[in-house]
């Protein structure tokens, strides 16, 4: 029998999902017509974080393992000052440990996985339930910008650096496969490398068509629509991440009949869209896993965006994402974990008292991808 939090150690279990890059991302108004970044994630359920947390009162520190997951451990921290808050119970130590099977650096939501499934870990062990809008407040805290995986796949409009909802947009995406691919040789994105650029009122108005667009997508589950939404906001992001690949990546959908593309506004995640209805659906997937191979865009995955969207019957087995030839360091910096200090030795470790967070964020996993 589990010993109660006050008298010995209890252990707290929590998991988050990943994402498939985005559908739409860009800057939208606000209730008040202020401008605000927001993004709609293209969930993908079957890849995430778990993590389990083991409370040690009379106890401090806070660790974690693997020790360069310092987002989760910050997060972690932040947890435990609000649970205990909640619960009215005294600040302790503890052990934060993540397994999972999301790829780094594609821009799938790898940090903000980890970040959530940590709240949630905390949370279990000390026997609190937190609402999503302070799970996505501690993950934002905790690593500046987070995805909306704390709200189980809805299509929202997410402001991702204030971790709050701009738009419900419906109950689920239209349904679509999706082949998933990756750009760039599966190389890991340094978005604090990228360019950036102001959003003027043209932009904005863009943007807010798109999302009209959307929001009609969803309403009437139109596949086309929604690739219609993708593609444009895709095409909008090349402004900024000018993949090489993307003219080829447009070729190959039309010949194949695709009904859009989608890429990751943060890595090379990118995939093509299809109507579930369309026909010949088997054959389409098939010519277009080939033609990305002839272009030199791997194949990784196929999946919908809802749970019927693909018959079993048609998902061929996934590829290995590739793993990139050359890193341009040995800890490449990843769009979901900027480097901002050193790592240090043995497990991260955090201090439990007050509200002091843990040491600065390091380098994530090296860009080694794991087959899926």
């Amino acid at each position: 029998m589990t010993p109660p939090p006050s008298t010995g150690a209890r252990t707290g279990t929590g998991r988050a999902a990943c994402h498939h890059g985005e559908i739409l991302q860009g800057v939208f108004l606000d209730e008040h017509g202020r401008r605000r970044a927001g993004l709609v994630t293209l969930p993908m359920p079957s890849l995430g974080t778990r993590a389990e947390f083991v409370r040690r009162p009379g106890t401090e520190d806070i660790t974690v393992a693997p020790a360069d997951r310092t987002k989760a451990l910050r997060a972690a921290t932040y947890a435990m000052a609000e649970c205990a808050t909640r619960r009215r119970t005294p600040l302790c130590g503890g052990e934060l440990s993540l397994s999972g099977n999301i790829p780094v650096g594609l821009g799938m939501g790898s940090s903000s996985s980890d970040v959530i499934a940590a709240v949630r870990a905390v949370a279990d062990a000390f026997g609190v339930r937190l609402p999503p809008d302070t799970v996505a407040r501690l993950a934002v805290r905790a690593e500046r910008a987070s995805d909306p995986l704390m709200l189980d796949g809805r299509p929202l409009l997410f402001a991702q650096r204030e971790g709050r909802v701009l738009e419900e947009l419906g109950p689920a995406l239209p349904p679509a496969v999706v082949v998933g691919c990756a750009l760039g040789g599966g190389r890991p994105v340094d978005t604090l490398a990228l360019s950036t650029r102001a959003y003027d009122t043209e932009d904005v108005r863009a943007y807010e068509r798109l999302r009209a667009l959307l929001r009609h997508a969803v309403a009437t589950a139109d596949p086309a629509l929604l690739g219609r939404v993708a593609t444009d906001s895709a095409r909008l992001g090349q402004r900024v991440l000018a993949h090489e690949e993307f003219g080829e990546l447009m070729t190959v959908a039309n010949r194949v009949g695709a009904v859009g593309v989608q890429v990751a506004h943060s890595g090379n995640v990118a995939g093509l869209l299809f109507d579930p209805a369309a026909p010949d659906l088997r054959g389409r997937l098939a010519r277009c896993a080939r033609a990305l191979s002839a272009a030199g865009i791997p194949a990784t995955y196929t999946f919908g965006t809802t749970a019927d969207a693909v018959p079993p019957a048609l998902i061929p087995p996934p590829h290995p994402f590739p793993t990139p030839a050359q890193n341009p360091s040995p800890n490449p910096p990843t769009s979901e974990e900027p480097p901002h200090g050193h790592a240090h030795g043995g497990s991260g470790r955090a201090h439990g008292g007050g509200d002091r967070p843990p040491r600065p964020d390091t380098c994530r996993r090296p860009a080694h991808l794991p087959a899926l």
